[in-house]
């Protein structure tokens, strides 16, 4: 499975939880938490909003797909 977002590890870094992104979003932990394990995606409107929830940077989210 290839891990396109990082939001697990952000929400760690942030010291916050997948609950509390999930009322913060209206949406369901079980949505948040494939999210999280890169089951499926959020589209790029939510991943915006995660960003500014976060006070990160969008990139901060996602993986570098750039190959070494």
């Amino acid at each position: 499975m290839v891990k396109i977002n990082r939001l697990k590890v952000v929400l760690v870094e942030k010291e916050k939880s997948g609950k509390w992104l999930a009322d913060q979003l209206g949406k369901s932990t079980c949505t948040v938490s494939k999210w999280c394990s890169n089951t499926t995606q959020p589209d790029l409107q939510t991943l915006d909003k995660i960003a500014k929830l976060l006070d990160v940077n969008v990139k901060e989210l996602l993986n570098d797909t750039e190959k070494i």
